[in-house]
């Protein structure tokens, strides 16, 4: 005989079901105590429930385990949605079997666990369901970290469905879209999409935890972001970044290229991210400063400045760099040029700028060490630029400006030039014309150069000026020293020219071209 419904659920706003209220009382300690507390007379018996777990399908699986005696079998399609509706109902031996169910997430298989994930991603956030996603995530790692070891040109079908690494189980037996070494090794990518934010983050931790190919990793991770940011909101593109930059700044330095993280920074930039992270990109972004372009330096300054570029950015870049210590003395001497060429470039575009104050370009300019640069002409050019751009300095702005310039590493060409612009102050306007060794080398004793700094009548109150011209003093000093040295070594040398001349009628070697 059919047992009468006298009691009617309804869930979450979806579907109204009649039940009787004996049968589920009987299983059912949250149905036990509303009905206990009803002092309603009438036949049927009202309960809404808003915010039931899984809605109204789950509700039904749950009616039906009360209605069979709890004879009923929990699967890993449904368990977890079970779990949090025995919780919520009070069905202390369905409870159970869901337990029992969860404790074998090892033989589950690939889709499986990503179906149970699913679920947890759709069910209210809590402290349980985190902890039953981590589960199932560690399972999905644990069987990737197989497949991904397992996955090589060699192994034909290493990583196809139909083999065990991937079927964990599993019935399917398509190959179609397993045909290359590529895809074989990537299948996956696509089929994890499917993680939101947080257990995109768990994946990530996990994965390092296992110490999966480095590569594989990064190669991934680049993947979600591209394919997840069309169709997720601001929040959660700030979290997917942030979980990807703390994700390789971890990861072997050349996973990720130069490119790659300046196409980070440009959406970094955009979304507000963690000062934490952004540290970190810069970090990252400094070690491969030699690979960097200018048009990758050009970055707009951030909302509501006014200066154009942002400066600070790239000092930060300049700076994480010089903290490096990859390579060999010759490598990183090699690597400091590059770098001293671009900062040298991008100190002439950013120059122009009328709102770059002078500490902000000097800084620039002093952030390379001197002896990365064997030319100072870059150098000059931006400095003219900047003068012209910045008409209102102070002398004081000029005098230190003027310091940066190494006159003895100008060539001939910018020596005759800044010696006729009128921008420099006149001390520093007299510089030697050629100031490189080879043409003291050319010269006779007879010819001797004779350095003078015309005499400037100083103010009391400039006395920056007037230390400054002491300096010229004792720079124009040791440059005549250098040069008596010079005529001496060439005097020896041709005395021993002559001799071997004498005693060898062999030609010598050129000592200049």
């Amino acid at each position: 005989m059919e047992a009468c419904s006298d009691l009617e659920v309804y869930i979450n706003g979806e579907e109204t079901i009649f039940l009787n209220k004996d049968i589920i009382g009987a299983y059912s300690g949250k149905f036990m105590k509303l009905l206990g507390k009803s002092n309603c007379s009438e036949r049927n018996l009202k309960v809404v429930f808003n915010e039931f777990p899984g809605g109204a399908e789950i509700f039904e699986l749950v009616s039906r385990f009360c209605y069979n005696n709890g004879q009923f079998s929990v699967t890993p399609s449904n368990a977890v949605n079970l779990h949090c509706a025995a919780k919520f109902m009070e069905v202390p031996s369905l409870l159970k079997l869901t337990e029992k169910s969860m404790e074998e997430t090892q033989d589950w298989t690939w889709p499986e666990l990503l179906a149970a994930l699913r679920q947890c991603q759709d069910l209210e956030t809590s402290p349980e369901i985190e902890s039953l996603a981590a589960k199932f995530m560690e399972s999905l790692v644990e069987k990737l970290n197989l497949t991904t070891e397992a996955a090589s040109p060699s192994t034909t079908s290493a990583c196809s469905p139909d083999s065990s690494l991937y079927r964990f189980s599993c019935d399917s037996k398509s190959t179609e879209s397993f045909k290359n070494s590529s895809i074989r090794g990537t299948w996956w990518f696509d089929e994890l999409l499917v993680l939101g934010p947080d257990l995109f983050e768990t994946l990530m931790k996990l994965m390092l935890s296992r110490k999966l190919d480095h590569l594989i990793i990064s190669r991934f991770l680049f993947h979600y972001q591209k394919s997840k940011f069309c169709s997720v909101t601001s929040e959660e593109k700030r979290k997917i970044l942030e979980t990807a930059i703390d994700t390789l700044y971890v990861l072997d330095r050349n996973c990720a290229s130069c490119k790659s993280l300046f196409r980070v920074l440009r959406i970094a930039l955009g979304l507000n991210i963690s000062k934490s992270s952004m540290n970190k990109l810069a970090n990252m972004i400094g070690h491969q400063l030699d690979q960097a372009t200018l048009d990758n330096l050009l970055i707009a300054s951030p909302y509501r400045s006014n200066y154009l570029y942002d400066v600070n950015l790239v000092l930060r870049f300049v700076k994480a760099f010089l903290e490096s210590s990859a390579g060999g003395f010759q490598q990183q001497t090699d690597r400091l040029k590059k770098v001293s060429g671009l900062i040298d470039l991008y100190i002439a575009e950013v120059a122009p700028d009328p709102c770059l104050k002078p500490s902000k370009f000097l800084a620039l300019i002093t952030a390379i060490p001197d002896s990365a640069r064997e030319s100072h002409d870059e150098i000059y050019c931006a400095l003219d630029i900047y003068l012209k751009a910045h008409t209102g300095l102070t002398e004081g702005e000029k005098l230190d400006i003027f310091r940066t310039l190494s006159y003895t590493k100008l060539s001939g060409e910018s020596g005759t030039n800044i010696s006729r612009n009128a921008k420099f102050h006149p001390a520093e306007a007299y510089i030697l014309q050629k100031p490189k060794l080879e043409t003291f080398a050319g010269r006779s004793q007879d010819e001797q150069i004779i350095l003078r700094i015309e005499k400037v009548e100083i103010s009391d109150e400039n006395e920056k000026l007037k230390e400054h011209l002491q300096g010229i003093q004792w720079r124009v000093m040791e440059l005549e020293r250098a040069c008596r040295k010079m005529q001496n070594q060439m005097e020896i040398i041709k005395k021993r020219s002559r001799s071997a001349i004498r005693g060898n009628p062999r030609s010598l070697p050129k000592l200049c071209s």
